[in-house]
């Protein structure tokens, strides 16, 4: 059985019906198969319906379905010979960014990706996606090895943002950040992102500044959370759907922005209906993206990259 959503009660009530039926014919010599059928279709055009006509905030709770893939998930499917790496040779490793070495498909990459955890333990283990300054100073690191031994790097990106405790900015959180943002910036070899789930604040783009910057359908990305941008402009958190509006934080706006390159199609009813499928689809859209770019001299991507990055907000778009 899945989780639903608060939206998702209409189909919640197709399944569990669904799920009479066949335990009824489990237990008596009844053929059902033909109204399970006619069920069935009813959810997949519920599906269709609802998740074609989700508002800003519906895709909000989507992109934060704890049974989205996760980047780990991502990176057992699509990498071999996995090798992790660890630490940022300063202070600690921080477990809410991994990374490390591996063969995508055949080519040598960095991967690199911000991880929430699956369940309680994995959550608080990952501190729920959110990276001290020793992860992104982590990440610097790994790039800078990709940087010094020519290979790709991918990035994966889900997160609410950075972690905002006071340890976090005694050790330099905001210095971590911009170390991070240099050293995408700086890198003289293809850099791809995905943002997978949530995209929030600094957090993600230190992640983010990317050759090929792509987003899965049902994702978000934006400068602060639904919730804290209503607590800041109306001293409200219940007001989050308006604020999710107002972001413009789908990948529909943020490609009609300019601020992405291209959105991956979600299977209906998102990502956790259908983990393997995304996974793969999301693979597909990143071999296509590093093809192109493994083509590009290390000057060309560097420029390519600044330039796309500076470029954004100067044209005007309301």
């Amino acid at each position: 059985m899945h989780n639903y959503l608060d939206f998702e009660q209409p189909i919640a009530e197709l399944e569990g019906k669904i799920e009479e039926l066949r335990h009824l014919s489990s237990s008596a010599e009844v053929n059902i198969a033909s109204e399970v059928s006619k069920l069935q279709d009813e959810v997949y055009r519920t599906l269709q319906r609802t998740y074609t006509n989700l508002t800003p905030w519906q895709k909000t709770q989507v992109a934060r379905h704890h049974e989205r893939p996760h980047a780990t998930d991502y990176v057992h499917a699509w990498i071999t010979d996995f090798t992790p790496l660890a630490g940022d040779r300063t202070f600690a490793n921080d477990q809410a960014i991994i990374g490390g070495l591996g063969r995508f498909r055949g080519c040598s990459v960095v991967i690199i990706g911000t991880e929430k955890g699956a369940n309680t333990e994995e959550r608080v283990h990952h501190n729920f996606g959110m990276a001290k300054p020793e992860g992104y100073r982590k990440a610097a690191r790994l790039m800078g090895l990709a940087n010094q031994f020519r290979l790709p790097v991918i990035t994966l990106i889900d997160t609410p943002g950075a972690y905002p405790g006071v340890d976090a900015e005694a050790r330099g959180q905001s210095e971590a950040i911009a170390r991070s943002l240099k050293a995408c910036l700086d890198l003289s070899v293809p850099l791809i992102s995905v943002v997978i789930g949530e995209g929030g604040s600094g957090g993600a783009i230190a992640l983010a500044v990317g050759n090929s910057v792509q987003m899965l359908e049902h994702a978000i990305y934006s400068v602060i959370s639904p919730e804290g941008c209503a607590s800041i402009l109306w001293r409200d958190a219940s007001l989050a759907h308006e604020a999710a509006t107002a972001l413009r934080l789908t990948a529909q706006d943020l490609l009609k922005l300019g601020v992405i390159d291209n959105i991956i199609d979600e299977p209906i009813g998102g990502a956790h209906r259908e983990r393997e499928r995304i996974i793969s689809d999301t693979a597909d859209a990143v071999a296509s993206a590093l093809k192109e770019l493994v083509e590009l001299d290390g000057n060309v991507l560097k420029a390519k990259r600044r330039a796309k990055f500076l470029a954004m907000g100067k044209n005007g778009i309301s």
